[in-house]
Parts: C-alpha cells; structure tokens; sequence
C-alpha cells in the first residue's frame, strides 16, 4: 500500500520566479531525503488568457508496517 502526498507551489503572475524555482528543488531534495518518491508535476488547466496560479509536486511511498 502506498500514501501520497501533494505539495502546492504558488507563482507569482503565473511564473516560475526564482525563489519558487529554489523552493521546489529543495521541497523535491528533502522529500527524497525521507523515502518520498516523486512522480510527476501537476498544472490546472488555464483559461486562453489566464496565468498558471500554482503547481503540484506529487510524491509517494510505501506505508511502513502495513499488513
């Protein structure tokens, strides 16, 4: 069995700034650090004109002592 974990990044005008950039490469390095296995990046969907507000980071990792 497996947990899952998500982990919301918020932009700024819908960039990556530099400090979210920093944060998600440190959020992804102490996850691993903690057995968390990373799976992917989620965005919503946007309107044609709309700004991405934040992305998703998703993790899992086997539920320790699970019978």
């Amino acid at each position: 069995m497996y947990e899952s974990k998500f982990v919301k990044i918020d932009l700024k005008a819908g960039l990556l700034s530099r400090d979210s950039a920093e944060d998600y490469n440190k959020i992804i390095e102490n996850y691993l650090k903690e057995n968390w296995k990373f799976i992917q990046i989620f965005a919503p969907s946007t309107g044609r004109y709309e700004f991405l507000p934040y992305f998703e980071l998703i993790f899992e990792r086997k539920i320790k002592n699970f019978n």
